[in-house]
């Protein structure tokens, strides 16, 4: 299969630098290997993604000189898609009702952010059975059973990015320990997590090579883990380094002044933004 890569940003925000620089990454791999590149809107996240957020995106990615291969693709417009997966896990005996708060899992749901800990679940709700599930439940993985069940199934994916070359086997002790019983989507809601849906459509794409940062990262051992148990293709992953600010902090949508469209109204042009982050 070819190279197929894509930038999947949630529109919740203005593209700033950082974002970018990943776009940019990607399409050059893309081209250079001559495959696809892809642009998909994550926007699960119903109340923070905007359409006006979206077409700015599109706008900035335009003026910095990329294209994509197709139309662009929105989650939101497909949450449908994701629910076979969802009742095929819940058909093998891998899913439990959580009642726990809304924000709580609302904020499990979200996309992860850098300097934002995961926190494992406690297992409040674990005893419950799917018999008992409520309108407002949300659906959690039942992680000891799921890697129960892939006892002898080799679960690893292969990296390419400098700071974690290499291949990885997940390690079911470290992903209990620092995963946990995570969050797939919330009855009556028609809300699914960021990490599902994103390795669902990674899949359904074709997409060979995920082209990320690095603060996602550790969120790849669940994605591995729900692709092999669906027993769907892993794709090979490149995550690479951080654009930061002169103090080290990521750069985030909250940051106004590196926003693309800012570049853009105080004069600057593509070719200036590539220099600033080397492409």
């Amino acid at each position: 299969m070819s190279f197929a890569t894509r930038f999947a940003p949630s529109p919740t925000g203005p593209l700033h630098i950082g974002h970018a620089y990943s776009a940019m990454l990607g399409h050059q791999m893309a081209r250079d290997a001559g495959g696809r590149f892809l642009l998909r809107m994550e926007d699960t996240d119903l109340e923070r993604s905007k359409p006006e957020w979206a077409a700015l995106i599109v706008e900035d990615l335009t003026w910095l000189g990329l294209t994509w291969d197709g139309p662009v693709v929105s989650q939101a417009a497909q949450l449908d898609s994701y629910t076979d997966s969802v009742e095929r896990l819940e058909t093998m005996g891998l899913l439990y009702p959580c009642s726990c708060t809304r924000a709580d899992i609302r904020a499990a749901l979200a996309a992860p952010q850098e300097g934002v800990a995961h926190d494992v679940y406690p297992r409040t709700c674990k005893a419950r059975t799917m018999s008992t599930r409520k309108d407002g439940d949300a659906l959690r993985l039942h992680l000891d059973r799921a890697l129960e069940q892939l006892s002898g199934t080799p679960v690893r994916f292969a990296e390419t990015g400098a700071a974690h070359a290499g291949l990885h086997t997940v390690d079911a002790a470290q992903a209990l320990r620092e995963i946990g019983d995570v969050v797939l989507s919330r009855k009556g809601e028609d809300i699914v997590a960021y990490f599902l849906a994103s390795a669902l459509d990674d899949v359904a794409q074709g997409i060979t090579h995920v082209v990320r940062g690095e603060d996602l990262f550790a969120f790849t051992a669940i994605q591995v883990i729900l692709l092999t148990l669906l027993d769907l293709p892993v794709p090979i992953y490149h995550h690479h380094a951080l654009i930061r600010d002169e103090a080290g902090k990521r750069l985030a949508k909250r940051d106004d002044a590196k926003a693309i469209s800012t570049f853009r109204n105080e004069g600057y042009s593509p070719d200036d933004i590539k220099r600033m982050v080397e492409i």
